[in-house]
């Protein structure tokens, strides 16, 4: 898994790229042998400048390299970690959904299958 960093408004510090590394990881789990072809890309922000309250961090996940879906997640809170939390909970919940969603579909069509063989093959009294 290839994982770029991006700051717009402000400079990164080891500390905050190695929390992102360290988050963005544990989503590795869920692209099993295709981990070595997914691109990670990765940005943290300031939004604004002179506000001193309110939604001012931005984090934001795009995740490629996957068969035959894009994942793009992006939050806005007012502490910098916290963003970058979200967003990796959000990106873990889409790619559980798309994981599911992949699985009950050969369930279904698996299905399929076996109640066309049965028809063939039905029995015969």
């Amino acid at each position: 898994m290839n994982i770029t960093l991006k700051a717009t408004g402000f400079e990164t510090t080891p500390s905050i790229t190695d929390y992102v590394n360290r988050k963005i990881s544990t989503l590795e789990k869920f692209f099993g042998d295709k981990a070595d072809s997914v691109l990670v890309r990765g940005e943290v922000g300031k939004t604004t400048d002179h506000h001193k309250h309110g939604d001012v961090f931005r984090a934001a996940v795009h995740i490629s390299g996957l068969r035959g879906q894009d994942i793009y997640v992006a939050e806005e809170t007012a502490d910098l970690y916290a963003a970058i939390d979200k967003v990796r909970d959000e990106a873990e919940r889409r790619l559980t959904h798309a994981k599911d969603r992949k699985m009950s579909l050969m369930r279904r069509g698996g299905a399929r299958i076996k109640n066309m063989i049965r028809g063939m093959f039905g029995s015969e009294e």
